[in-house]
């Protein structure tokens, strides 16, 4: 028996990313609605290669009898029909930031704690964690399960995409602009991004970081291990799809890097690329497209005691969002936790 799935925020970057996957990985549905504001209300947008969905009206439609929400509108849209959705019965797993510091929310990526999804009940909703929060968690977890990491620093790399559609106009308006001579205007982005580096993703908090910077930290912690510190610095970079990010570890305890190199090469949803030459690690432009979060520049930190760098990517519209969301529901279904209407 398959499912009735809506897809909130269908006509954005990550909703047409998450139409793409559940066609690509033949998730068992029987129906798929395409749901987002009144102003998208008609448009058609693509379920796999023959389909065609008309996108309905969020604000009218009636969630009784759909079985899973895919939510990726925006946190104020998902603050207000995320808990109608779960009040009408249908499992909300949310791509937005209102719910993931919500204790009766668990906040999850599959490779890393599916068991936080066995009390998704208390609010019947599901917290997809912040896009450079996952890759970083995926590539951390086999680490320290093995060797206990104390203590995180990590600086990212982020493409305009996880800005939205808007950004990425920007940056290729803007990149085009610098050829022909003509003025570069900024509005998605307080300064200018083509052919520039932003250390300011998301709003200034009182101590300083950024709320992106606040995210990573409290994230990890809920996601990985309270006791585990993090410092992060957020930069967004001139590229369209594809976060990088370099990754200092603090171990408890001494872990080489060939230990760590053979520990990530069998861990679920890494793939390592890690030889010291040219062309030997990944980019963000090659991860583009794919599913996996590639580990490389695998290296021992000898300025302080038990330290491992890391160069870490992946495609942010997919892993880092709509493909989690997808493998939250498979697993959902693997640990029989939901039933098809």
């Amino acid at each position: 028996m398959g499912y009735k799935v809506a897809v909130v925020g269908a006509t954005g970057n990550v909703g047409r990313a998450m139409l793409e996957i559940l066609a690509e990985r033949n998730f068992p549905v029987d129906e798929v609605v395409a749901l987002a504001s009144s102003g998208s209300t008609g448009r058609e947008v693509s379920f796999g290669d023959d389909d065609v969905l008309t996108v309905q009206d969020l604000e009218t439609f009636d969630f009784r009898g759909t079985d899973i929400g895919l939510f990726s509108p925006g946190s104020k849209v998902s603050a207000v029909h995320a808990p109608r959705a779960a009040e009408q019965g249908c499992v909300v797993i949310d791509n937005t930031s209102e719910f993931r510091t919500d204790p009766d929310v668990p906040l999850v990526v599959p490779e890393v704690n599916p068991e936080d999804l066995d009390w998704h009940t208390k609010r019947n909703i599901i917290a997809n964690p912040n896009c450079s929060t996952i890759q970083m968690v995926v590539a951390l977890k086999p680490l320290h399960d093995i060797a206990k990491i104390k203590r995180v620093v990590v600086s990212t790399y982020q493409s305009v995409s996880g800005a939205g559609k808007s950004a990425m106009d920007e940056l290729f308006n803007q990149t085009k602009g610098v050829f022909v001579n003509d003025t570069r205007t900024s509005e998605q982005f307080t300064k200018q991004i083509a052919f520039n580096v932003i250390p300011h993703i998301d709003t200034f908090m009182d101590d300083g970081s950024t709320k992106e910077e606040w995210k990573m930290r409290v994230e990890t912690r809920k996601i990985l291990d309270k006791n585990i510190e993090v410092h992060a610095t957020c930069v967004r970079v001139p590229v369209f799809v594809g976060h990088g990010e370099a990754i200092n570890v603090e171990f408890a305890k001494p872990l080489s890097e060939n230990d760590a190199r053979n520990i990530l090469r069998i861990a679920p949803g890494v793939m390592v690329i890690d030889q010291r030459e040219n062309d030997g690690y990944i980019t963000p432009v090659e991860s583009a497209g794919d599913d996996a979060v590639y580990v490389s520049r695998i290296r021992k930190d000898t300025t302080i005691k038990n330290g491992l760098s890391l160069w870490v990517v992946s495609d942010n519209l997919r892993k880092g969002a709509a493909l989690n969301s997808v493998q939250i529901a498979e697993e959902l279904i693997r640990k029989r936790l939901i039933k098809a209407a």
